[in-house]
């Protein structure tokens, strides 16, 4: 790894470190949200926003700035945590958040807060949204890259598939979708490993069916992530898929791949433990 990079990485653990908190912090604050889906989003968002995607605060509708979606739009806390970081809104705003009058509510709204790219709640819609995106800026000629998260419980969607064969139809090469493969869902059938039955069987089998670049890595090292982006920009002629292999809960032990983390509010005691595990590196 040259100089460069471990600088790199080092700033970027550094704020997924501080995002993490911010997530946790938030959601006590407010009594409510999602926890584990978020915590397993962090890294991947990070290295969007602190490095990969050219975007600009001050210009958040730039015509050539790159787009985002957050399909599995109930991890918006994540989202919110990171714009506000980059300088979109305060950060003393993300203690609104879930009020009722608030900018940032419970799924992203592209109307009221800037850095949205598009309003997403119902799963398996945002993609589609993120192929219209990206096959309009082809269309104009546009040079901007379109990125797109989906959850693994998600794909389960047809609308996901259906996406999936219109991108790899219209060639659509500035299209990067990123799957969070923490391996599990609030619902689903009993497994024996994690709790719940795995809901992506296969995400690089099928993928690739649909033809799709696919790139699979750690979706909480760093150094992987940015060497993902980068290599996507290298394929012609295809989408890529990246499946960020991750954890539910990722960076508080008893979170941890726990699908009664989906959307519980920690305690006080809770959330004083989580902080230090985080602060900790645990």
């Amino acid at each position: 790894m040259s100089l460069l990079l471990q600088e790199k990485v080092k700033m970027l653990n550094r704020r997924a470190t501080e995002t993490r908190k911010l997530i946790l912090e938030t959601i006590h604050h407010a009594g409510a949200g999602h926890v584990g889906g978020p915590l397993s989003a962090v890294d991947v968002l990070v290295s969007l926003y602190f490095e990969e995607m050219n975007i600009n605060p001050e210009d958040p509708r730039g015509v050539d700035r790159d787009r985002f979606v957050l399909s599995k739009g109930h991890s918006a806390i994540a989202l919110y945590t990171v714009l506000a970081q980059r300088g979109y809104f305060p950060i003393d705003e993300l203690k609104t958040f879930d009020e009722i009058d608030s900018r940032l509510q419970g799924h992203p709204d592209m109307k009221i807060l800037p850095g949205v790219d598009m309003s997403t709640g119902s799963l398996g819609q945002g993609i589609s949204a993120a192929v219209g995106i990206a096959l309009g800026g082809k269309l104009c000629k546009k040079t901007f890259r379109t990125y797109c998260m989906i959850g693994d419980g998600e794909s389960q969607e047809g609308q996901v598939w259906e996406a999936a064969d219109v991108a790899s139809k219209y060639q659509l090469d500035n299209l990067v979708v990123i799957m969070d493969h923490n391996k599990l869902q609030q619902y689903g059938w009993a497994g024996t490993v994690t709790e719940r039955e795995n809901p992506a069987f296969s995400p690089e089998k099928r993928w690739e069916a649909f033809g799709w670049n696919v790139i699979s890595l750690d979706g909480h090292d760093i150094e992987q992530i940015i060497k993902g982006f980068e290599e996507a920009k290298q394929i012609k002629g295809k989408p890529t898929i990246i499946i960020s292999n991750t954890i539910k809960g990722k960076g508080v032990s008893f979170m941890e791949n726990s699908y009664s983390w989906h959307a519980r509010v920690p305690n006080d005691k809770e959330l004083e433990a989580a902080i230090k595990e985080i602060e900790m590196g645990v």
